[in-house]
């Protein structure tokens, strides 16, 4: 702006005769390439906010993936490594079924914690208690599967498990394998 201005005196009348007359003001010109030169800057600053927060949403969602399955695998291999047994009977592929003696109702020696797919997340459940949701509604579990392994003396379960998040450029997938071993079989 400060150049456009500096042309614009050199075209101003001397005392040596007559020469080009300027008006007092702005130009056609000069409004146009003012109006340009911001369009441009303005355009450049909209789409850097637009990037980053897109670049955020993207972030967002993949960090809610990550936790959500860190704290349902941590959740699981924490029941598992705790409990007395695999209880067979129910265990399937997408259902985990363990014999625990944590946390016991009035009386009993054991009792039984399940761990399954309920819509679109991870449901566990104690025995004669209602299931709760261990991944929050935003993430969408699309597998589940428990596999049992036998190693040596100790039976151990293979999770896997994936996950996600968002839609369209904001989309993240998680797919997670973790296995645990019964400690106190």
């Amino acid at each position: 702006m400060f150049l456009i201005l500096q042309i614009g005196k050199m075209f101003k009348i001397n005392d040596k005769g007559p020469a080009l007359s300027r008006a007092e003001g702005f130009s056609l010109l000069e409004i146009v390439i003012s109006v340009a030169i911001f369009s441009i800057i303005l355009f450049a600053v909209v789409s850097i906010f637009l990037s980053m927060n897109n670049s955020n949403l993207k972030t967002t969602a993949s960090r809610e993936v990550s936790e959500n399955v860190r704290m349902a695998i941590e959740k699981i291999t924490y029941e598992i490594r705790s409990a007395k047994s695999i209880y067979t009977p129910t265990t399937t592929a997408s259902q985990l079924s363990l014999e625990t003696s944590k946390n016991l109702p009035g009386g009993e020696t054991n009792t039984f914690i399940d761990f399954f797919l309920c819509g679109s997340a991870i449901c566990f459940k104690k025995e004669s208690q209602d299931p709760v949701a261990i991944t929050s509604n935003s993430v969408q579990i699309t597998n589940l599967t428990f596999s049992q392994i036998l190693t040596g003396s100790k039976p151990s379960v293979q999770i896997d498990l994936t996950a996600n998040s968002g839609s369209g450029v904001n989309y993240s997938s998680i797919n997670i394998k973790s296995t645990a071993s019964l400690r106190s079989y």
